[in-house]
């Protein structure tokens, strides 16, 4: 199966929008479930025109979806293979600091 280049560029969307350490931080936070804006804002430290528009970014790039509930807005994770996906990058993560660490005791 060949894929086109449209589907490489969506692809390319979906890694561009986790590319910044805000929005992962965040998207990070809902593999725990929904959160509210102001949760999120809380977590990343920045003020909200700042949060709104990296969760503009994720919900471009199909990463969350949101649905307002009163003056709040909820957030969640609909891109449903991100759970393994962040998975997997913290296990390499760990495999590559657990070498480091023997390397500098010298085993």
């Amino acid at each position: 199966m060949t894929i086109n280049r449209q589907y490489i560029a969506e692809q390319a969307k979906i890694f561009k929008a986790l590319g910044h350490p805000s929005r992962l931080l965040m998207v990070d936070a809902l593999r725990d479930g929904e959160k509210c804006v102001c949760e999120l804002q809380a977590l990343v430290g920045d003020d909200m025109s700042t949060v709104s528009r990296h969760l503009s970014v994720l919900r471009e790039a199909g990463i969350v979806a949101a649905e307002k509930r009163g003056t709040n807005i909820y957030y969640r994770l609909s891109l449903c293979c991100l759970e393994k996906f962040l998975s997997c990058t913290c296990d390499v993560i760990e495999k590559r600091i657990q070498t480091q660490i023997s390397l500098l005791n010298g085993k």
